[in-house]
């Protein structure tokens, strides 16, 4: 009785594993080909450039994101400056409204009173005045002119502006220069020879009176 076919007995099981493209591409020990390296160079390549695209990326964001802290940055302290500043520009301008209304308001009020002091003194005719009323008509004239002079203090006191050129000359002109003394400028030397010249007649009469007695004491 033959024995039995066995196909495998003709196949050369070496040589199929070197032939075999599946079977090079699964063996780790292998030395990788100059076809896997190129391609692995061009895949790192791609993952490089990848990676600087999504640095780029980030690097955008980044100046879009600080750009937007110092905008918001901005607009706090410039809405706190302004609201500040604003406040106290009311507050003066309200201040400088009133005081301004308050001195047009005593302007106006002047104004009628200088008129009427003034239609008052110019209506007095001393010319006209007899012998027998001059003593009432003096007396009344002396009281109109008193009356519009204390009118006139009183504003000068409340209108600065009726201080006129006098105010003006007492701000501009200066203060005077101290006293300067005449030993300033001396030197220590100076100085005292000057008081050795003014101090010796006195040592002068001082050693005559000594003198005079000591020739009493020796008199005696």
């Amino acid at each position: 009785m033959a024995a039995e076919y066995d196909a495998t007995e003709f196949v050369d099981t070496d040589f199929q594993a070197h032939q075999t493209p599946g079977a090079s591409l699964t063996d780790p020990l292998r030395a990788p080909t100059r076809e896997e390296v190129d391609r692995k160079v061009v895949e790192a390549q791609q993952k490089l450039a990848e990676l600087k695209r999504a640095q780029e990326d980030l690097e955008r964001e980044r100046a879009t994101l600080e750009e937007l802290r110092r905008r918001q940055l901005e607009f706090q302290t410039g809405r706190q400056e302004m609201i500040r500043n604003l406040t106290r520009g009311l507050g003066l301008l309200e201040e400088a409204e009133f005081n301004a209304r308050r001195d047009a308001e005593q302007m106006v009020k002047t104004v009628g009173d200088f008129r009427d002091a003034l239609q008052k003194i110019q209506a007095i005719h001393d010319q006209i005045w007899t012998k027998e009323n001059f003593q009432v008509e003096l007396t009344r004239a002396l009281t109109t002119i008193e009356n519009a002079r204390m009118e006139w203090n009183s504003a000068r006191f409340k209108l600065p502006v009726l201080a006129g050129e006098n105010a003006q000359k007492a701000e501009v002109e200066p203060a005077p220069a101290p006293a300067v003394s005449p030993f300033a400028n001396l030197s220590l030397g100076e100085l005292c020879k000057i008081g050795f010249a003014m101090t010796w007649p006195l040592l002068l009469v001082a050693l005559a009176a000594l003198g005079v007695f000591v020739a009493i004491l020796l008199k005696r």
